[in-house]
Formats: structure tokens, sequence, C-alpha cells
């Protein structure tokens, strides 16, 4: 069960013992399955109103619960905290006093944000504890989205000369780098790009310094788009303040590193994974996005078409054998194998992973991260895990001929095993493994299932738009007018919603290899790939490319996209 002392509220309301743990327990349940705020649901069930759970926070606090009142947020009060600062913390000013400003947040019981605040507006913060509810209306209210940009604050940053000269003092070795990096200009620079990037649905953000230049680029669903690019000078402090965040050795310049951050931004939890690479122009930097709020671990969100869904349902439900997922690198392998672990993650059953890096943290499974360095590898974890008397064992990547023999024993062995393998489509898993040195025989007999997929853009909802496709379009997919009859297609025309690309979000589409009979007497044979493919759509396998078409018949997705994919 979850534990109720992760979340502070709830520990405050156990501490004043205004609940008993089975209330609180149900409460936690709830939010993990929903995603609402534990006041709502605390208030929803009737266990503790509003004015409590505030008084609570404010006694914990040692400050006051104060109710806002539109009328006393004067403009010179509203000013005091940028509408970028305001909208990416989360944080309504209520009062200023002297030199102080009082502050409501949205999420009170957040230190990290109450020490970031006073650091980031320069001025000397008291924080008081207002409904959740009116502190959000009242943000969007006096802070709508594009009232401050990052464009302003580049003009700004740009016309700053004392940070071009601390440049060239600590590009010199005058002064210290870690004090550029914390300037106030540039940490509020780097967190409204990170804060962007996040409004904008970006799985990675690179920073690329080039000889005349510094470029910042997002990947959304799957393609890059720059931004407004910063002053050249601005490399180095922001890929510094970047490191500092992700607790990296700044000095260090000639080396590649990894880190992590973890941020609130806009009152969601956003972990980043962090990798620096020295160029010949200085260090090229590039985030990955891992939203746990936007990540929806369920197999039913995958977008499964109902007999994979189904067949997959119950392929995990087995007490041995390996369920491979294959794919590029990207194309949500990691997503898919999670929301299987997390239908099976129940009591009664111990689930270990090891992966490089651990992606998402899951409540109630094992994860250990590779740590090459130090010797511990895949098979290495792998070997550890048979000891540790697991159910379920999954293993991030089959990289290698020892990797995969140990996850074969295992699965001889009476343990469920699932993996990602690099391959293009199912059959050549098979393939692939046999060319590792793998003897086919221990294949057949402990292959469930090859899951192949791909991420394709869909269309925007808002300016998705019919067209005639031409013979040559339709030719390209191996489609005859004929095949098509009275079947639409669309395309996205473009419009604000979807940043004028004409696509919004990404759906999977699946490739399926059940290993039966037939297809294990192919395996042994040390059959090529294209033999086991054909009779796999000899018996029903549905192939990537014809689930694309799917997609494309469903209007979700675009012509392009499927061929660019399959």
């Amino acid at each position: 069960m979850a534990d109720i002392s992760s979340n502070p509220l709830l520990a405050l309301i156990r501490e004043r013992g205004l609940a008993d743990d089975m209330q609180l327990e149900e409460v936690m349940a709830e939010h993990a399955r929903t995603g609402r705020p534990v006041g709502q649901i605390l208030l929803d069930y009737g266990i503790v109103d509003t004015d409590t759970q505030l008084q609570i926070i404010a006694e914990h606090l040692g400050t006051e619960a104060v109710t806002i009142n539109e009328l006393d947020l004067t403009p010179e009060v509203i000013e005091t905290v940028p509408a970028a600062t305001a909208r990416m913390y989360q944080c309504l000013p209520v009062a200023v006093e002297g030199g102080v400003v009082k502050i409501a947040l949205v999420d009170p019981l957040n230190p990290a944000v109450i020490d970031e605040l006073g650091f980031s507006l320069g001025k000397e913060v008291r924080i008081v504890v207002a409904d959740p509810a009116q502190v959000e209306k009242l943000i969007r209210k006096f802070y709508p989205e594009d009232s401050e940009g990052v464009g302003d604050l580049l003009k700004q940053l740009g016309a700053d000369e004392d940070i071009a000269k601390e440049v060239v003092e600590a590009e010199g070795g005058s002064i210290d780098l870690s004090s550029l990096a914390n300037e106030a200009p540039i940490i509020k620079f780097v967190n409204l790009v990170l804060f962007q990037a996040v409004q904008d649905r970006a799985s990675d953000i690179h920073f690329e310094p080039f000889e005349d230049e510094f470029k910042i680029r997002y990947r959304v669903d799957g393609a890059l788009y720059e931004m407004t690019p910063p002053p050249k000078h601005l490399a180095l402090p922001v890929t510094s303040r970047i490191k500092v965040m992700a607790d990296l050795d700044i000095s260090e310049r000639r080396l590649p590193q990894d880190g992590r951050i973890s941020l609130t931004i806009g009152g969601r939890q956003v972990d980043m994974r962090v990798s620096t690479l020295p160029t010949q122009f200085g260090e090229s930097v590039v985030l990955r996005v891992l939203d746990r709020s936007a990540m929806q671990l369920e197999m039913e969100n995958l977008g499964f078409p109902k007999f994979i869904y189904d067949y997959m349902v119950e392929a995990i439900q087995q007490p041995n054998g390996i369920i491979i997922v294959t794919g590029p690198t990207g194309c949500g392998k990691t997503t898919t194998l999670y929301s299987c672990l997390r239908r099976i993650n129940t009591i009664d059953s111990k689930l270990l992973t090891v992966e490089d890096p651990v992606e998402y943290d899951i409540e109630g499974i094992m994860q250990v991260p590779v740590h090459e360095a130090v010797g511990m590898t895949f098979a290495k974890a792998l070997r550890a895990f048979l000891r540790q008397d697991p159910d379920i064992i999954m293993v991030g990547e089959m990289r290698d001929l020892e990797t995969a023999q140990v996850a074969i024993q295992a699965s001889l062995t009476g343990h469920l095993v699932m993996t990602t393998l690099h391959t293009n489509d199912a059959p050549g898993a098979v393939t692939r493994m046999i060319d590792m040195g793998v003897e086919p025989f221990l294949i057949s007999s402990t292959l469930l299932a090859v899951l192949a997929q791909r991420l394709v853009r869909m269309i925007c909802k808002r300016c998705r738009t019919p067209f005639e496709p031409t013979e040559s379009q339709l030719a390209l997919l191996n489609l005859s007018p004929h095949d098509v009859g009275d079947k639409v297609f669309y395309y996205g025309r473009g419009c604000k919603e979807c940043n004028d690309t004409g696509y919004r979000g990404r759906k999977g589409i699946f490739e399926l290899l059940p290993i039966s009979e037939p297809i294990r007497i192919l395996i042994n044979e040390r059959s090529p790939t294209a033999v086991i493919r054909q009779k796999a759509i000899e018996l029903g396998m549905v192939t990537l490319r014809e689930d694309g078409l799917r997609c494309i018949f469903d209007g979700d997705t675009t012509i392009e996209e499927v061929l660019k994919y399959t």
C-alpha cells in the first residue's frame, strides 16, 4: 500500500488523529488512481474540511492561514512577482509589508519552492496559507499565459552588460563559475525555458553551443523545434546553471556527465535526466523530460488494438516465459513494459527491474540501475535477482549473449521475464537472438510473444481536414483506389493549438508475434526472418504497416507518418 508519510498533508492529519490509517490509505489510493489533489479528496470524502486543512498546514509552517480577497491584490502587489515565476512556482503575492512579500502557494508543503522563490525574487519572502483552488484561479487571472515570454527575458539578458562581463571573467578564470550560474537573471531564464518546454509537452530539451550562436531546441511528438536563440555568451552560464541543478561537477568541462533534476513546474512534479557532452565550442546539454503526471502507465491507455490487448493481458499473467518488446530508441518500449508491470504489480508477487537508467520510480517495485563503471551490468544484476526470489523480472535491454542466457535461465526456472530489443519488426527479434549466439531450442521453449511498436504523430483534432489522396500516394502504401473505397483520409492544416504543425500527441502502432507451434518449428530450424514473417502473416499477424493503415482510416494519423515509420 502507498506510504502515508510520503504525503506531508496526510502525515500531519494522521499526527493530529483527525483520520484513521484506513481512511488515509483510501485517499492515497484515490490520489494515485486519478491524480486529483489530496486536499480535494479529503474534502469530497468528508474527512477533513478545507479550513481545517489550511489551519493544520499554517500551524505546521508557523504562519497564518488567510482568505484571499481580489480587491486587496493591487497592481503593486501583483508586480512583486514576475508572471513567469508565478506560473512556474504556482505562487501568488497577497501583500507587501515593509520589505517582505507575503506569498500563497498552491502547494505550501514543498520546502524546495520556498527556498528557490526568495532566491529568484531577490526579496524576503514569507509564506502564508490559502485555499489552493482559489490561489490557482487567481494566478490564471492575474498572470495570463502570454504576459511575459522567453523573448522579453532574452532582450533584458542580451542588454545585461554585467552578465556579459562576468562571462568573460569566468572564462578567464578570475571568478568562480558557480557565482555566475547563481545570478538571478540566469536562474530565471533557465526556469522559464524549462517551464515553457514542459508546457509545450516537450520530451527532450537540447542546449547546443555553435561557433557563432547558442541554440535551444525542443522535441515535441518526436520532431525538433527551435526556440528564439539566446545571445551566444549565455551558453556558459546557462549550461553551468543546469549542471548546478543536476548536482554535476561544474568545473569539469572536458568529460561527459550524467545527472538528474527534480522540479515542481506549474504544480506538477517533473523529473529530468541530464546529459552533458563536451564539444569544440562548449558543452552540449540534453535534458530528457520525465513528466510523472503526463505518464499514464495503464495498459488501457497504450492504444492497443483489442486482440493485442487481450493477448498481452493473458501473456503477462503467465508464470514463466519471456516477453520481448522491440523497436528503435524513443518508440515507447519502456512505457509499454512499465504499463504491463503496473498491471501485475500486486501484493502477492515480487517484481524486480534492472534498467539503464531507471526512468520512473514505481511504487512497490525494486528498481536497480545499471552501473557499468563498477561492473554492475544487466547480466550481473540478473544473476543477483535470481537469488532475491522474484516472480517477475524486467530487463531494460537484452544487449548481449550473457544477458540473454541469464534471462532464459530465469525463465526456465519459473520466472516471467520482460525485456526490450532493438529490431525493426517482431520476427526480427528471433533471428537477432540466434545471431547473438542463443540456441534456437532455448528460444522456442521460453519465448511467449514479441511485440514490435512505433510511435506515429496524431493529427491535431482542432484543424483536421479531409483530403483526396493521389494515386502515387496510395501506391506508396501498396493500395489501389479500389481498396480504399469510400474511406476518408485526413491531414492537419496547422493551428495555434498544434503550433502550426498539424500534429498533436502521438499514438502507438503495433505488430504482435505470438509464438505458436508452427513458429516454434521454424525457430528450431533456424529459419531466416523473412520465412518466419511470412508464416506469421499466414497465421494472422497484423504487420506494423497494416496497423498504420488502421490509424490512417480511423483519421488518427497521416500517410506520411505511417510511411516514415513502417
